[in-house]
């Protein structure tokens, strides 16, 4: 029989616990908080962009560089870290600076944490738009995390992506590699897999979290719990398919495509159109002829006498 623990290893124990998780939230900060991915404002330009050394736009550097790993703009030399030392001086600018970071494209203070853990524990290092296939150097804005796939995002791709996130790659909800429900849905290979599917030799679960996935090793999550909708098709032979009465795919679709209930008639329309614009034009046709003809007989019984339309001037009664 083990030992009974005692009240004061208990709370030892619960100490150490909540001490862990801290330096763990600690360690690992939002991408949309972090100070490489902040946003910062061009003090030439005025064009706001991403956390960068020169200005997307314009290039020019920026007056108050802001730190890619601490995210301070001003060094007070309150501890020894700094490599270039400046007793009882603030320094701000270009004299705080020490490197330009490959990943994030952003300054990195002079103090010698940053300089040695900042290029390591970059979150931009292999930040490309799931979308577009743009990294940090190929657009101007600052980087997302899709809350469902985790694949990082641009900041013009971000809501468009993550609406049409939760669909899946297949009609139906079953496990891709049996019959069954998939109860354990991928985001990122957009599948579902069963219980007994989501065991994986290569790719370990973890205690107390997730199955991970079979296919790629992300963690999965239960369908139930999301918003996960089917693929569908508007076209081709799935077209009527279902409301046909005892027929299915290809045939069903031929049916109703010679029916006419769902064909394209369209160009019915068009005949039907252009023999109506015809009978108009000829009933208008008509119309004019039949009112030249009825003003022609009103003026044939109009007598005016003589005038210089029918010949005659008035200079040739005076000769008389």
């Amino acid at each position: 029989m083990p030992k009974k623990k005692t009240g004061a290893r208990k709370k030892a124990e619960n100490r150490r616990e909540r001490e862990k998780q801290l330096r763990a939230s600690r360690s690992t900060i939002d991408l949309a908080k972090h100070p490489c991915n902040a946003s910062m404002e061009c003090d030439k330009c005025q064009r706001r962009q991403k956390n960068r050394a020169f200005c997307y736009f314009c290039n020019s550097v920026q007056k108050l560089p802001i730190c890619a790993q601490c995210g301070k703009t001003k060094c007070m030399m309150k501890s020894s870290d700094c490599v270039i030392k400046h007793a009882g001086v603030y320094s701000t600018g270009l004299a705080m600076v020490g490197a330009i970071c490959d990943f994030c494209e952003a300054w990195v203070c002079h103090g010698r944490k940053c300089l040695s853990t900042h290029a390591c524990a970059c979150p931009l290092t292999d930040a490309e738009c799931v979308e577009c296939e743009r990294g940090v150097w190929d657009h101007g804005g600052r980087i997302f995390s899709c809350s469902f796939c985790h694949n990082f995002l641009c900041e013009d791709d971000q809501f468009e992506h993550q609406a049409s996130c939760q669909v899946l790659e297949a009609e139906t909800f079953k496990c891709i590699s049996c019959n069954r429900l998939g109860q354990h849905s991928c985001l990122r290979c957009k599948a579902c897999f069963c219980d007994e599917h989501t065991r994986s030799k290569v790719f370990k679960q973890e205690k107390g979290k997730q199955p991970p996935c079979p296919k790629c090793g992300h963690e999965t999550q239960e369908t139930k719990d999301l918003s996960m909708s089917t693929r569908s098709l508007k076209f081709g032979r799935q077209t009527g398919g279902e409301e046909a009465e005892e027929a299915s795919g290809y045939d069903a679709y031929w049916k109703t495509l010679s029916s006419g209930k769902y064909g394209d008639t369209s160009y019915q329309d068009e005949d039907e159109d252009e023999y109506e614009a015809e009978d108009d034009e000829e009933e208008e046709d008509e119309g004019e002829k039949d009112s030249d003809t009825e003003s022609s007989d009103l003026f044939t019984n109009l007598n005016l006498g003589r005038t210089y339309a029918s010949g005659y001037a008035h200079y040739e009664e005076q000769e008389s």
